[in-house]
């Protein structure tokens, strides 16, 4: 039996070692790297355009898309796009964002309330703790 002397735990006092065959070893410690890997949660951020003036029937069609994002467990990321001169309605982008966090209550948790950052306004809401 091929065997060789592997130190398990460096930073402990004294030092952890241990007989193993070093090839097996490795290929252990890759596989619980890979399995803690795989059961690592990825959190996927969908984002929502809207202007400042976005009309009634483009906010209900957007609501809907970020109920679909809520309900699958993304988080959503909203935003007003303020392009040139319309940098004046930032009054009517928090309302718009403020409207959609309260249509998203039973989906959402808002994360981040509206935040002006340069030409955008941003709101983080994300989704629900689901029940087991």
């Amino acid at each position: 039996m091929n065997t060789d002397l592997v130190e398990i735990s460096p930073k402990a006092d004294p030092p952890v070692c241990r007989l193993v065959e070093y090839k097996k070893f490795l290929y252990d410690q890759k596989k619980k790297q890979k399995q803690l890997k795989a059961k690592h949660v990825q959190t996927v951020i969908k984002e929502l355009r809207f202007g400042p003036n976005t009309d009634e029937h483009d906010f209900l069609f957007k609501l809907k898309h970020a109920k679909k994002f809520l309900e699958a467990g993304s988080k959503v990321k909203a935003y007003v796009f303020f392009k040139g001169r319309s940098i004046v309605y930032k009054e009517q982008g928090e309302v718009l964002l403020l409207k959609l966090a309260t249509e998203l209550e039973d989906f959402g948790v808002v994360e981040k309330m509206p935040e002006l950052r340069g030409k955008r306004m941003i709101m983080f809401i994300s989704p629900l703790k689901k029940k087991n």
